[in-house]
């Protein structure tokens, strides 16, 4: 997810305290600042926010590719996939427990518990208190062109501004933004959640490398059949599109990236010099990004500020879910405790950037959908703290205690 420190060296330098960068452990923080100052453009600045938001690829006058998103994610993505060696992935077989479990864990349950828990909280516990006549305003999926009135899924068919819009219960829109979440496995800020929880640092790159691959071939299809069984639009060509854009064009630049640099100026220089470079990049493009989203959602927030406590419980229940089944099965399979702590908090966390890109690229920058990825940045960080506080407590489940290898 956000941006991974050099697990590598800092592994060799195992004498020093181990502990987040300045960025990442003040995360939170600097959401919450930056949650205020989208708020504040949006309030005082809406016209610059709209025209930022209109910085887009059109196809059939619709808004397709927000460009200041995508350049955004790009530099959220592309640190992250310049420190994975793929030659990593060749190792997987020798760890198929470990692999299989997160593998099992992420794409196999995960995605389906997020769409239960979801739909029960936000379609039924907190109905009442989002509103059952609160709507939002979402784009139509790529290539759908219905007429005005007409009814697709959960929505009606709306014309905003001269361009036709889904109008969908708002519920659902915030249920669209937990199912994209939902179906992004972590894969990068999990090197720091192994680090910290002195997890097995080869296995958990092993891990990102075979996620990011996966996501180029289950994030579309998942994505399309939760979002379809959700009575929400299903954007075949804009999710493939979506991948394409923001998971496969930062992994091949970040792979030739990296084997070009390290082929001019060596792995020393790489790891130490280039990698330290890339450390805030990808925060800070993510802070830029959550400036944008609240341009627009702070006016709903004003007007209701429970909404983030109510996408944040389903949220957190998901995420400890996730974990304590993970780490279960982990202890039932006889796994090291170095590899199921971070097969564990692999499945719990989240990729929230494609998450966040995703949704904006299919519902829009102001849709509810875009704000509840958005809550998912909110809470992670704490919350895998204290997940990473729970493992190093639990340690001896796993018996021998082992020294976490580089």
């Amino acid at each position: 997810m956000t941006n991974a420190i050099d697990t590598k060296s800092n592994v060799e330098n195992s004498g020093k305290e181990k502990k987040l960068h300045f960025f990442e452990k003040y995360l939170t923080l600097w959401v919450l600042l930056c949650i205020a100052g989208g708020m504040v453009l949006g309030k005082f600045a809406p016209q610059f926010a709209r025209w930022l938001d209109g910085l887009a690829i059109y196809v059939n006058q619709a808004p397709v590719i927000s460009i200041p998103i995508a350049i955004c994610l790009f530099f959220m993505m592309y640190p992250i996939m310049v420190k994975i060696d793929f030659s990593e992935v060749l190792k997987a077989g020798k760890s198929i427990k470990p692999v299989g479990l997160t593998l099992f864990v992420n794409w196999a349950i995960k995605p389906f518990t997020m769409y239960a828990i979801s739909v029960f909280f936000l379609g039924t516990v907190f109905y009442g208190l989002i509103g059952p006549e609160a709507v939002d305003q979402v784009r139509m999926p790529f290539g759908l062109d219905l007429p005005v009135g007409a009814v697709y899924g959960a929505g009606t068919v709306i014309e905003v501004g001269g361009i036709k819009m889904l109008q969908v219960p708002l519920w659902r829109s915030y249920l669209a933004g937990c199912i994209l979440l939902g179906i992004a496995p972590c894969t990068a800020m999990v090197l720091v959640w192994s680090y910290l929880a002195k997890g097995n640092d080869g296995h958990t790159l092993v891990m990102v490398a075979i996620n990011s691959l996966t996501m180029l071939l289950l994030y579309g299809l998942l994505g399309g059949f939760l979002l379809g069984v959700g009575r929400l639009p299903v954007p075949w060509q804009a999710l493939l599109l979506s991948i394409a854009i923001y998971v496969a064009l930062p992994l091949v630049a970040g792979y030739l990236s990296r084997k070009w640099i390290i082929a001019a100026k060596g792995k020393v220089w790489f790891e130490q010099k280039f990698l330290h470079f890339l450390t805030p990049v990808t925060i800070i493009a993510l802070l830029v990004t959550l400036v944008l989203l609240f341009s627009f959602k702070g006016e709903v927030i004003l007007s209701n500020p429970l909404t983030i406590l109510w996408i944040a419980i389903p949220l957190f229940i998901q995420t400890n879910l996730i974990f304590w089944l993970g780490y279960g099965l982990a202890r039932i399979m006889k796994l090291e405790y170095r590899d199921a702590a971070p097969s564990a908090m692999i499945g719990a966390s989240n990729h929230f950037e494609v998450a966040i890109a995703t949704s904006t690229m299919l519902f829009g920058l102001s849709s509810g959908a875009a704000l509840a990825t958005v809550v998912g940045v909110l809470i992670e960080v704490p919350v895998m703290l204290m997940l990473v506080r729970i493992c190093l407590r639990t340690q001896k489940w796993f018996g021998t205690v082992q020294n976490q290898n580089g």
